[in-house]
């Protein structure tokens, strides 16, 4: 899965490549992709190498190799510009195809809404009008009804959940134990993995200096249930 801004600075770094036979220097990929700064670019470039489209050389200069480009890669023209955050999945492994294909996200995608922002720590308000909408694959997805909030706070960072990502919600008002749910508890939402012990619920943090809260059972509203994530890298 890239992100927008992954697929063009590969796109970017394959095609600079291809013309001159060397990679863009960090200013010039700062430059390409309207970064405020090239701890930016640093971390896009950890990103792409992480998944295997990139490659660093040892003792070279400029020392990148694209070592594959997705599927649904496209000859696209340099970036123009910063612009909303709109992630795009897409998927790796093999060359790109003979044929350029108009899209960059995966075509089986559906767009879900962005009802606001779910605290993973101290419960905020969180269940809000739709934002803006976010195009999820529908292999992430599913029957039912979806949304997406923004995770803010830091007490589910041990089950890989860091603020600022984006929670994939399967909309619902029952969970098992030790699922991770959106639970409203009186006025305020949170994400936390819900545990039923006896006639009580507990909800977890996944974080050792956030305490277990233990509920009645009328006290707790389950408001969905996690089912994917989607996480910025820029």
């Amino acid at each position: 899965m890239l992100t927008r801004k992954q697929h063009e600075l590969l796109m970017f770094i394959h095609e600079r490549i291809k013309e001159s036979g060397v990679s863009p220097s960090f200013d010039e990929m700062k430059e390409a992709l309207d970064l405020a700064s090239k701890s930016g670019i640093h971390r896009l470039i950890t990103a792409l190498e992480e998944r295997g489209f990139i490659r660093r050389l040892a003792h070279r200069a400029r020392a990148l190799e694209v070592v594959k480009l997705p599927q649904q890669a496209t000859a696209a023209a340099p970036p123009k510009g910063r612009g909303t955050f709109k992630p795009q999945v897409l998927e790796g492994g093999g060359q790109p195809p003979s044929s350029p294909q108009p899209q960059i996200a995966a075509d089986n995608t559906r767009e879900l809404p962005i009802l606001g922002r779910i605290a993973a720590g101290t419960p905020i308000d969180a269940i809000q009008h739709e934002r803006e909408r976010l195009p999820v694959p529908e292999t992430m997805l599913g029957a039912g009804e979806h949304y997406v909030l923004e995770v803010q706070g830091d007490s589910m960072i041990e089950a890989g959940i860091l603020d600022g990502d984006y929670v994939i919600i399967k909309k619902g008002d029952t969970a098992n134990s030790g699922e991770i749910v959106v639970a409203l508890v009186g006025e305020e939402a949170t994400l936390k993995r819900l545990r039923k012990k006896g006639g009580s619920i507990a909800l977890e943090a996944a974080n050792p200096k956030y305490e277990t809260r233990i509920f009645g059972p009328d006290q707790v509203e389950v408001q969905g249930k996690l089912v994917g994530l989607i996480r910025r890298y820029h």
